[in-house]
This record gives structure tokens, sequence and C-alpha cells, in this order.
């Protein structure tokens, strides 16, 4: 009694073990994008029995972060194991929702009808042979016609044989033409399925149990590296005496495999897979190397370094919204900022930046023209932004419209010391900058044991416009970082000097169509037989 028993037991453990898979979609309901991941957050819904029962949940990112991934159930669902997987193999599972598949799937039935069409005409056409046969075999026997009737009979008996063996054989080409067409279906069927197997999207495989079949609501998120956004903005002024209005955008990129339909995005500046271990300080011991070129761009503290080069789904229009600020919350805290975006997006899988509006802003600019002639012979207008840090600007390109045309591209820099945020907003042609040598004040000198090389320089700035402006011109002179090197500074042109930068800084009004120079010299001394390769 007992081995029949226990060999009942065994017996349901294999029937349960062999139990068909519960196959579900997943659908995504929100995302949020970090700079290099995001977290995804979707929803399934299954029937499942009683018992134990093994869950596919399919429409899974392809590549994931297994240690992130949560499941939430009911409570009176148990979730014993999840597994990840892009290779889950079931004779079960039948991808029909595969557009390409669906395709062929829907010619081949087309084409199963034709073939069926043909076989019962084939049929009909070959009865009626038979009986026109038969027919001509009963007048011949009962021969009571005369010749112009038998002839009659031959005429007509030679014409619709002809006739209906003709439609026969045409019956015949066509089918043999349909069964071509039918074996080249049913291998593209094949090989699409071959590639739906290939390119399958990521899969959960879950191993459940309950006491009461119900259906189930299973709650799943997970972080993917395959997704990334980036800041970038729209700069646009009117005029100089204009605050700027500044759209605040974000390009956003995902690669995961599904496509995001309606998803509510949040976009934040953190980033879930650094390292979370607080550092710890190391003895720092120094080493002899190579001199360190101070120049205009890492010397210079007091302004900010620029660079100058050159869909959503179901938006209903609402009177208290009026623009995109209105759809976007902004929440910052001491580690990042997150903006969370009430329009649901379309981000499809394509690897493809994705244009999202996030806030539109008017910034109180000041504004000023900025020159350094030493780097660059133009003059470049600057916005000056203070109290910056209450927009929540993020580094980033930006696009600069100004007076209605397109001026080129800038760099956002908010994470600086400064108290004021300089926004390029482009070169101004006519203001012009020149930078001259004068040979006859500069040249070199050679002594027992040194040599004075002595330098100088004149600064033209004139302002073509038609309008007064105000002008920061920047120039600069050499900081020596060895003993051996002495430098004097002989003439500052009545600029502001920065002894430890070597950086000199003109305050400069114009009036319309004034010009104004300015001369700086200085003396460099060091020993002879040395050369110094940036002088």
């Amino acid at each position: 009694m007992k081995k029949i028993l226990v060999t009942t037991l065994l017996l349901l453990s294999v029937i349960g073990l062999a139990q068909k898979p519960i196959f579900t979609a997943a659908k995504i309901k929100n995302a949020t994008v970090y700079s290099n991941s995001a977290e995804l957050i979707h929803s399934a819904s299954v029937s499942i029995p009683s018992g134990t029962s093994e869950v596919v949940i399919k429409n899974i990112a392809d590549y994931i972060n297994e240690n992130t991934i949560q499941i939430g159930a009911p409570a009176n669902v148990t979730v014993l194991s999840v597994q990840f997987t892009r290779n889950f193999i079931s004779e079960y599972e039948v991808d029909e929702t595969n557009p390409a598949i669906k395709k062929v799937r829907d010619s081949i039935i087309l084409v199963q009808k034709e073939l069926g069409k043909i076989a019962n005409e084939k049929v009909s056409y070959s009865k009626t042979i038979d009986l026109l046969d038969k027919n001509q075999t009963v007048a011949g026997e009962n021969s009571g016609l005369n010749v112009s009737e038998l002839m009659k009979l031959v005429d007509y008996y030679r014409t619709k044989r002809n006739e209906l063996s003709n439609t026969v054989n045409t019956l015949y080409e066509k089918e043999t033409k349909l069964n071509e067409k039918l074996t080249r279906l049913n291998s593209k069927l094949e090989l699409n399925t071959q590639k739906a197997e290939k390119s399958s999207q990521g899969k959960l495989v879950l191993q459940v149990m309950t006491d009461v079949a119900s259906s189930v609501n299973f709650d799943i998120n997970y972080i993917t590296n395959n997704a990334s956004w980036t800041p970038f903005y729209d700069l646009r002024a009117d005029n100089i005496n204009s605050p700027i209005n500044l759209l605040y955008k974000a390009k956003v990129v995902q690669n995961t495999g599904i496509d995001w339909k309606k998803v509510k995005l949040t976009l934040s500046s953190g980033n879930p897979n650094q390292n979370n271990t607080a550092p710890i300080l190391q003895a720092w011991f120094l080493r002899y190397g190579n001199n360190v070129n101070y120049d205009y761009k890492n010397a210079d503290t007091q302004l900010n370094e620029v660079v100058i080069t050159g869909s959503v789904s179901g938006i209903k229009k609402d009177k208290a919204r009026a623009s995109i600020s209105d759809y976007t919350t902004i929440s910052e805290n001491q580690l990042n900022v997150s903006f969370d975006i009430d329009i649901p997006y379309d981000i499809l899988s394509n690897g493809k930046a994705h244009s999202v509006a996030l806030k539109d802003l008017k910034l109180p600019a000041t504004y000023k023209y900025y020159a350094v002639p030493k780097a660059e012979k133009e003059a470049f207008l600057l916005a000056e932004i203070k109290e910056y840090s209450k927009f929540n600007l993020l580094p980033g390109e930006a696009n600069i419209i100004f007076e209605g045309m397109y001026v080129g591209k800038t760099n956002i820099n908010p994470n600086q010391t400064s108290d004021t945020l300089n926004l390029s907003m482009g070169r101004d042609k006519k203001i012009a900058v020149n930078r001259d040598k004068i040979a006859d004040k500069s040249g070199t000198k050679f002594f027992s044991s040194y040599k004075e090389q002595t330098f100088t320089y004149e600064i033209t700035v004139k302002n073509n416009k038609k309008e007064a402006i105000e002008l920061l011109l920047k120039d600069q002179y050499p900081i020596s970082t060895d003993k051996e090197i002495t430098i004097e500074l002989t003439d500052n042109g009545k600029a502001k000097v920065n002894a430890e930068t070597g950086i000199l800084t003109w305050d400069i009004k114009l009036s319309a169509g004034e010009s104004k120079k300015y001369r700086i010299s200085y003396k460099v001394k060091y020993p002879k037989d040395k050369v110094i390769s940036n002088l």
C-alpha cells in the first residue's frame, strides 16, 4: 500500500513539473531615466491555478541588472523564485503577436483557401468530363442519328471536352504555383520564427505558489543600463535689454529592446550604479613631473569657461496649463535633481535621441561684451545670470537664438563657485579687437649667465555698433613655476592685475564708433642655456 502511495505521489510530482507554463506580457508604466541607466516599472496580470505554477513574463528589457529585480505580488501569492533569461524555449509558446510572423501566417491561410477552391473546381470539371465521355458512348451505341446530327454531336463533344480539359490544365498550373508559394511562405515563417527567437526580448520566469486559483497582478521593477538622458537648452533673447527665454530640454536615448508607449517619465541627475562607499584619503606624495601650463582658460577664476561652436502622446489642451512648465515638477535633494513629467511619452527602442521638453524659464540677465584677443580676435556677448542655483540647471549644451537668428552653440556649466553664471550668446563682429606685438619695444638681451626677453603688445578695441557698449577685456602675462625664471610686469596698461594667475582685466565703456588702445609689457629672465617651450 505504501509503495502504491509513493508511486502516485511521484507521478503527481512529474505531472506538476511538466505543467504548461503560463505566459503573460508586462506593460511598462513608468521609467526613471538616469545619466547612464534607467529604472523601469511594469505591471503584469495573469490567472494562476492553485498550487505551484511557472509564470513566464515577456516584454522585459534585453539586458538588466539582475540584482535589482523586484517583484510585488498579493499577500496570497508566494514568489518562490525569479529568473531572468533571453533564451526561454517552450513548445507551448507561440508568439502570434509578432507582426512579421502574423503577416506570413495570414498569407499561408489565404493560399490554403485558394488551393481548396482549386481542388473543388478540379473535381467538378473532372466529373463533368467523365459524364461527357459516358454520354458520348451511349449516343454511339444507340445510334438513331443521321450523319448531320452525328457530326453536330461530335463537334460539340470535341469543343466542350477541349474546353474542360484546358480548364483542368489551367487549374493544375495554378495549383503548382500556389504550392510553390506555400513552400516559400512556410520557409519564410520558419525563418521569421528563428529571427524572433534570436532577437527575442528578455523574460522573467517566476515560480509562484498559491492556495486559491485567482487573477494576480504583479508589479515589476528593475534597472537596465541601455538608457540615458542628457540636458540641453534653447537660449533665446530679442535684444540686450530683454530677459533670456530658456527652454530646458532633455535628450532621452533608450535601446532596451522594448518600446516605451505612453510612459510616465522621470529624469534624474542621480546615478544608481555609482559606488556608494565613502572615500578614504591616503598619503599624498609629491613627485617631479612636467610644469603646469597656465593659460587663460584654467587660470581665470573670475569667469566660467565658455565654449563656442557653431514625441509626446496623449496631450490635451488645458487652459489652466499654458506652457510645458506646468506639466513638469522639479524635486531637489542633497544628492540629485529629478524632473517628474505628467505628459505620457513614446520613446522607441532605436538608440536615437528623443527630445523631451522640461521647463520654460525666463532668466533676468545683464548683458556685457567679453574679449580675449590673445585667444580670439572677436568679442562675445555674455549674459550674466545672478542667483542661478534656484533654476536647477545642469551642465549641458545650449542652442543660441539671438535677435531671431540662430547664432551657434555654447555650454552651460552651473557647477562653479562664482555667484554669477555667464552665458555666452555668440560672437559680435561689429566689435573689432586686435592684439599686435610692438617690435621696437620687444627683443632679447644676453648677459653673462642669463638672457632677458621683453614682450610688448598693444590691444585695440573699437565699437562699430550704433549704441554704447560695456566690454570686459582680458589678457595675461606668464607666471613662473621655477626659481630660476623671473618675470616682471613693466606695464599693466592700467588693468586690474591678478598676480596669482597673471590675468589682466579691463572694464571698458565704449561709445558708438569709439576706439581705445591698451599697452602691456613684461620681461622674462632665465638661464641662457635653457629653453622655455611655451613662452
